[in-house]
C-alpha cells in the first residue's frame, strides 16, 4: 500500500497563554512507495513518533492529508485504517496467553468481517509461525523474554495483515545482541509479507541496516530523504552529517583559499569550484590515510587496536569535536610514542559545509559534487 502524506503538519498548542505553540511535524511531504521499509530516524523530540500518530490515526493533522493509496484517510478513525501498530513497550495483556494475545484484534472485527473461531485460530498460528513463537502460545507474557514479547506484539500487528505496519521504536527496550537479532528478524518479515512498514527509531545504525530509504527529521522538519547510503555519502547539511555514522564524523573550522581546503594554515586537499570563504569541514573517521608526509597532523593522544581496524585518537586545535578519531587498517602500524601522527585524506569522505544557516553542504568529495552546490 503507497503511503502519501501531503503537507502534514501537526501544532500542539502551547500549555501557557504567552508561549508559542510548539510545532511537532511541519509540512511532511513525502511518498512511501508500496512494499517498502521505509526508516524515520531521528532525535528525542523530532516529531518521528508523532508523525507515526498522525498516519495511524491516534493525533489529527492541524493541515495536510494522508493519502493509503488513492485514499484519502486523514479523517477515517485508526480502526478503520488497516494498520497494524507496534509499541516501544510491546503494551501486551498480562493475564491473556499469547495465543489469545495474538487472537484480541481479530475478536473484534465485526459484520462482514468478522472470522469464525477455526478461521482466527488459524490466522494466530500463521502470524506465530511468521514470527517463529508457534512454541510459546500457551504462555503469559511475564513468562517471556523481552525478544519473545516483541514478537508477540509483531504478531498481534501482522495478524489481520494490515495495509501498512508502523513500528515505533520497537527494539529500545532489549539488549545489543538482541537487538541486532530482533532487526533482522523485523526485516525477514517484512520481505515475506511485502507490507509497507514504517519503522521509527533514533537508533541510526537500525535505521540503515534494514530500511529501503530512510527520513531524517530535526525539529519537526525534514532534513533529508533516501537510500541509507546515499544519505550517509551526501549529506544535505551538517546535522544528517553528524547525526549518521558511528563513530561520528569528525567536525573542522576550516577555510577554502585558492581551491584548496586549509585546516589552520594548512592546505589539506583541492577542493575545486569553491570560491574563498570559511566553511566547515567534516571528516569521515575511514576518511583518514595513515601517512607520514600526510598535509593533515595532529597530536596523538592514543591507539586502539580493535580486531580488524585501528582507532587513531587524536586532537587538533581546528577540531570541534574533543577528539578526532581516525578508522584505519590494522595492518597498518602506528607509533604508539610518537608525539604527533599525520595523515591524508580520501576525497569522497570529507564533506564541506557552509557556516551560515543550516550549514548547507558545500562539496562532498567530487569535482562535479563541488560544481553543482556551487552553481546553486
Amino acid at each position: 500500500m503507497k503511503v502519501v502524506l501531503d503537507h502534514l503538519t501537526k501544532r500542539f498548542p502551547s500549555r501557557t497563554k504567552k508561549g508559542d505553540d510548539v510545532i511537532a511535524v511541519n509540512d511532511f511531504c513525502f511518498e512511501i512507495p508500496d512494499g517498502k521499509l521505509i526508516g524515520l530516524l531521528g532525535p528525542s523530540g523530532c516529531g518521528k513518533s508523532t508523525t507515526l500518530n498522525l498516519i495511524c490515526g491516534l493525533e489529527p493533522p492541524t493541515d495536510g492529508k494522508i493519502f493509503f493509496g488513492e485514499d484519502d484517510v486523514t479523517r477515517l478513525p485508526p480502526e478503520n485504517r488497516g494498520v497494524g501498530l507496534v509499541f516501544q513497550n510491546y503494551a501486551l495483556y498480562p493475564h491473556l496467553t499469547v495465543q489469545e494475545n495474538i487472537l484480541f484484534p481479530l475478536q473484534n472485527l465485526k459484520g462482514e468481517n468478522k472470522l469464525s473461531k477455526q478461521d482466527m485460530l488459524e490466522k494466530a498460528m500463521q502470524a506465530a509461525r511468521l514470527v517463529q513463537i508457534e512454541g510459546l502460545m500457551e504462555r503469559k507474557p511475564s513468562e517471556l523474554s523481552g525478544g519473545q514479547q516483541q514478537r508477540v506484539a509483531i504478531a498481534r500487528a501482522l495478524v489481520k495483515m494490515p495495509k501498512v505496519l508502523l513500528l515505533d521504536e520497537p527494539l529500545s527496550n532489549l539488549d545489543a545482541r538482541l537487538r541486532l537479532q530482533t532487526r533482522e528478524e523485523i526485516r525477514r518479515i517484512q520481505q515475506e509479507t511485502g507490507i509497507t512498514t514504517i519503522f521509527v527509531t533514533h537508533d541510526q545504525d537500525e535505521a540503515m541496516s534494514i530500511s529501503d530509504m530512510i527520513v531524517v527529521m530535526k525539529d519537526g522538519i525534514v532534513q533529508q530523504i533516501g537510500a541509507p547510503q546515499d544519505v550517509y555519502d551526501n549529506p544535505t547539511n551538517l546535522f544528517v552529517a553528524t547525526f549518521l555514522g558511528t563513530p561520528p564524523i569528525n567536525v573542522f573550522d576550516a577555510k577554502i583559499k585558492n581551491g584548496e581546503i586549509c585546516i589552520g594554515d594548512r592546505a589539506v586537499m583541492p577542493a575545486p569550484g569553491i570560491r574563498d570563504q570559511d566553511a566547515v569541514l567534516g571528516i569521515r573517521p575511514e576518511g583518514f590515510i595513515l601517512d607520514q608526509n600526510g598535509p593533515l597532523e595532529m597530536k596523538l593522544n592514543r591507539v586502539e587496536v580493535m580486531g580488524r581496524d585501528t582507532s587513531v585518537v587524536s586532537t587538533h586545535p581546528a577540531s570541534r569535536n574533543a577528539q578526532v578519531r581516525s578508522i584505519i587498517s590494522a595492518r597498518n602500524q602506528v607509533d604508539k610514542n610518537a608525539e604527533t601522527v599525520r595523515f591524508s585524506l580520501i576525497p569522497d569522505k570529507v564533506k564541506v559545509f557552509s557556516v551560515k544557516g543550516e550549514n548547507a553542504a558545500l562539496w562532498a568529495g567530487s569535482l562535479e559534487s563541488g560544481r553543482a552546490h556551487e552553481e546553486e
